[in-house]
Order: structure tokens, then C-alpha cells, then sequence
């Protein structure tokens, strides 16, 4: 693996993703734009559109979609296991466990790793890295909800949750669509591919926008342990669930990529809303961020060999 491979895959699929972050990470910092509301838009309007483009132009198996999120559903629960475990042997105070427990199973797979899938292995890969985007998302809203509420929500009321989510409506339109073969109107195509057009590059600045807010944490060793979890392990464990679950091509591409995203921005939403170590969480999912490229960059080459 030469240097200049590695570079050149840098540049071309990482160094885009940097430079509209650091453009929303610039307009945060001296406009002051407000990131909540823009994550808003990208949450209720382009994300959803995005998927449910990918999904009808695409036409995904019901069966790849399957063993895509049973793959996301093991990394999840596998980082999961392994973040409480070395939180108790390490004896983390409970806010300092939760925090390690959000980010490392919660990776941030939509406005960093639908962009770089795209950029490294082409539009056939999204339909998957979109699946696996949906399953975590899902899993964020329920299971990721109920482990930072500890007793103050019940999984009934986390699991309605879920309905909030619009991502989850867009997924099943498109399914409902690709099983009865509904033409749709020209009209809505064209607003459809509008807006799913724009919806990366809205990501991505989302994503500089939402680490603006930063602030860091003197916790070391739990700082640590989550970003070499997220950033090390994680990629280890997907290419062996990869091989374990078959899978070839742009499915393993897509999957593997998304499951070795640095740590979920959204975290630092639970993490104020619950009062976990909020300046833990935020302090994880910029050091992640910051490193990723590190890890992404060999990662890629790798998987497009």
C-alpha cells in the first residue's frame, strides 16, 4: 500500500468531505448559523428524500436489504458488549459508561458516510450504506434512547419513537413502490432528484456546523476507549461479520465503510437531553472525526481492491 495511493485516496474521497465541513464549521463559527435548525431541514425533508431516491432507482433485494441490516444489527450490538465490558473492568462512573456506550455503538453513518461511500465506490453502493444508515437509525431512536433514559423511559415509549423518525416512512414508501412497480409521476421524480441532489453536500456542512459546539473533556481514559473502539475495532469486526454474512461487491463496500464511521453526531443530542457527560460525548465525536481520515483512508483502499 503506497504512499501515493494512499494520498490520492485521501484526496479524492476524504478531502471534499473535509472542506465542506470545514466551510460549515466556518459559517458556525463566525455567523454563528444555527446547526439545530438546519439539521432539522436535513432531518425532516432531505434525508428521507435521499433514501427513498436511492431505493426506487435502485431497487434493492429485500434479501440484500435483510442481510445488511442483520450485519448492522451485530456490529451495533457486538461494539455495544465490548464498550461495557472494558467500561467495567476499567470501574466508569455511570454517566462516564453511558456516554462510551452511545458513541461507540452509534457511528455516524449519514452526513459522513452516505458522502464518502458515494465518493469512494459510486451511486450503485448507496442503496446499501442507506440501508444500513436506516437500521441505525432505528436502533439509535429505540435502543440508543432507552440505554441513555436508564429507567426514566420505557422501551413502549422509546420504541413510539421511532414513528418520529421520517427516514423510516421514506424506506417503506420505496419498498411499497418497488413491490406493486408504482410509476411515479414525472413531477415528483424531478422534486424527488432535486432535493436528494442536494441533500450530501447540506450533510456535510451540517457536519461542520455541529462541531462547532465541541467542548472537551479532562475524562481521558473513557475519551480514549471510545475513539479506539470506534476507530479500531469496529473495522475489524465488519470485515469479519462481512465475511460471515457473504457479503460481495458493493454490499461489502457500502456495509463495511459505514460501520467504521467515526462516532454518531446526534450522541451530543441524548447525551444534553438525558445529562449524561455531555462534554465526554461531544469531546468523542470530535477527536473520532478528527482521526477518522487516519483509519478511512487504508480502509478504502483496501476495499476497493
Amino acid at each position: 500500500m503506497s504512499f501515493s495511493v494512499l494520498f490520492s485516496t485521501f484526496a479524492n474521497n476524504i478531502l471534499p468531505i473535509i472542506l465542506l465541513g470545514s466551510a460549515g464549521f466556518a459559517l458556525g463559527k463566525v455567523l454563528h448559523v444555527d446547526a439545530r435548525s438546519l439539521g432539522r431541514v436535513v432531518f425532516y425533508v432531505f434525508s428521507p428524500v435521499l433514501i427513498f431516491d436511492l431505493m426506487t432507482k435502485n431497487r434493492l433485494d429485500l434479501k440484500d436489504a435483510a442481510v445488511v441490516i442483520a450485519f448492522t444489527l451485530c456490529i451495533v450490538l457486538t461494539m455495544g458488549g465490548l464498550a461495557y465490558l472494558f467500561g467495567r473492568i476499567l470501574k466508569f462512573e455511570r454517566p462516564a459508561l453511558i456516554a462510551i456506550l452511545i458513541t461507540t455503538m452509534f457511528a455516524n453513518t449519514g452526513n459522513y458516510g452516505l458522502p464518502l461511500v458515494s465518493f469512494a465506490f459510486g451511486e450503485d453502493a448507496l442503496p446499501f450504506a442507506g440501508i444500513y444508515f436506516v437500521t441505525t437509525t432505528a436502533l439509535f431512536y429505540t435502543l440508543g434512547v432507552l440505554i441513555a433514559s436508564l429507567g426514566h423511559m420505557n422501551f413502549k415509549e422509546a420504541a413510539l419513537g421511532l414513528f418520529k423518525v421520517p427516514t423510516m416512512y421514506g424506506v417503506l414508501l420505496a419498498m411499497a413502490i418497488n413491490t406493486w412497480e408504482i410509476v411515479i409521476p414525472t413531477p415528483i421524480t424531478r422534486a424527488v432528484e432535486l432535493a436528494a441532489g442536494g441533500t450530501i453536500p447540506l450533510m456535510l456542512v451540517l457536519l461542520g456546523l455541529q462541531l462547532t459546539t465541541v467542548e472537551f473533556s479532562n475524562n481521558l481514559r473513557p475519551l480514549q476507549l471510545s475513539v479506539a473502539l470506534r476507530l479500531l475495532v469496529a473495522p475489524v469486526g465488519a470485515l469479519i461479520y462481512a465475511s460471515l454474512f457473504d457479503l460481495q461487491g458493493l454490499a461489502r463496500q457500502g456495509s463495511i465503510t459505514q460501520a467504521s464511521m467515526p462516532s454518531m453526531v446526534s450522541a451530543t443530542v441524548l447525551a444534553t437531553e438525558y445529562h449524561l457527560d455531555a462534554k465526554l460525548v461531544t469531546a468523542v465525536v470530535f477527536v473520532s472525526t478528527l482521526l477518522s481520515p487516519l483509519t478511512l483512508t487504508p480502509l478504502l483502499v483496501f476495499l476497493g481492491r
